[in-house]
């Protein structure tokens, strides 16, 4: 595809630009310096106030195909353009990409009318915020295996069970929950994908998950006849299988290009940690090096070719190729954990050691690149395992035969 920037994307980005300068005041200092992986839960009221200021000026739903719901509606280059200002000026960790990224374009293309109107609103002006409730403690990569369970009661369906790893669940409003609708259901059939609310207290249960990075943006969730109404089931009741997979399709669709922005941000970060303590001088990380830049212009065009028929608004849709999500998650997951690494590497003995205050609640504070190692051992595990994705690729692109069950 031609992926050029021409004089309407100029127009846009000297928009962005104006707008982040205008708005990036020392309100939101505090949350923009949070940027680490996993630090969006930090500081959580600022980054309340921060979406709601994005969705004021419609800047929260930008490739959605509508702007019925307040948003402004971009091209793919505009998305782009719109991540690349926003990481230039380093502005806060996002809170609400689940609702904008993943359940709004789910909505759009499996929800009714009613659901599309009373929720895409509220994720448009930053006001609610989403959590997916699809891992389970013996259903991760493998979704499913899930075991929760959702019982119809009249005009609401009673849910009762456990996830696990999701994210941002302690300040979500809303989640999405993948729940067995079907007694006696085995795998992908009797599924059902219900929105719930969180605030249910009796109901559900959010237990933080704190990781050795020292942060606890995952969590567990237990749901204990926890309440979802049935006029809130996405795709009709047992269709919860085939909109489960069409969210992972958007989740790896337009966002892995405004990803991929980020990652170019850390690359930079360590390539100017290794010029500045003469690092790069060693041939074998000079190599290292060279090679991370490489990869990740790879992953762009990769990338790239996989949007190529999302359309010139960049809108919704799913990519011809079955294997293309799992292909692309396999690039990013080896790649940043790669990063990780590299940093530590840059960084030589110093990596093992920090600054540390035993009159602190938290004495021993990681810095952003030992932050960025830590949380990097997970990248070939969460959103889909290495393991996962190469037996989807041998299944169902390569036609190898089925791994036993």
């Amino acid at each position: 595809m031609d992926f050029a920037f021409g004089p309407p994307d100029d127009a846009f980005r000297r928009d962005a630009q104006s707008w982040l300068a205008e708005h990036m005041t020392d309100e939101f200092a505090g949350p923009a310096g949070l940027r680490g992986s996993g630090s969006e839960h930090e500081r959580v009221h600022a980054h309340r106030a921060w979406e709601r200021e994005l969705g004021r000026d419609g800047w929260i739903g930008l490739g959605w195909d509508t702007g019925a719901y307040g948003n402004r509606r971009a091209t793919l280059t505009q998305q782009v353009v719109w991540a690349e200002e926003y990481a230039r000026v380093a502005a806060p960790g996002r809170l609400g990409h689940i609702g904008e990224n993943l359940l709004a374009p789910t909505l759009i293309a499996y929800g009714s009318q009613a659901q599309q109107d009373r929720f895409l609103p509220a994720v448009a002006r930053g006001e609610e915020l989403w959590c997916q409730g699809y891992s389970e403690p013996n259903a991760g990569s493998d979704l499913a295996g899930v075991r929760t369970a959702a019982v119809r009661d009249g005009d609401v369906y009673r849910i009762s069970g456990q996830k696990i790893w999701t994210s941002l669940a302690q300040d979500a409003d809303w989640c999405f929950v993948l729940a067995r609708t079907e007694e006696g259901s085995r795998r992908h059939l009797g599924l059902s994908f219900l929105l719930v609310p969180m605030d249910q207290p009796g109901r559900i249960d959010v237990r933080p998950i704190r990781q050795m990075t020292g942060t606890s943006e995952f969590n567990e969730v237990f749901l204990d006849g926890a309440e979802a109404r049935a006029e809130h089931v996405v795709g009709g009741e047992g269709n919860g299988w085939r909109v489960a997979m069409g969210l992972l399709e958007f989740e790896r669709g337009v966002s892995t290009l405004v990803q991929q922005i980020g990652f170019a941000e850390e690359l930079t970060r360590v390539v100017r940690l290794a010029v500045d303590s003469g690092a790069v001088s060693d041939p074998v990380l000079r190599d290292r090096l060279v090679r991370q830049w490489a990869e990740l212009r790879t992953m762009r065009w990769n990338a790239l070719r996989t949007l190529g028929g999302s359309g010139d608004r960049g809108a919704p849709s799913a990519p011809t190729n079955p294997g293309a999500p799992s292909v692309a998650k396999l690039l990013w997951g080896g790649w940043h954990q790669r990063l990780g690494e590299l940093a530590m590497a840059v960084r030589g003995a110093a990596a093992a050691t920090g600054p540390y205050d035993w009159s602190r609640e938290r004495p021993y504070e990681l810095d952003a690149f030992q932050r960025l190692f830590l949380f990097t051992r997970a990248d070939t595990i969460y959103g889909g395992s290495d393991e996962i994705q190469r037996n989807i690729i041998a299944e169902r692109v390569l036609g190898l035969p089925r791994e036993p069950r």
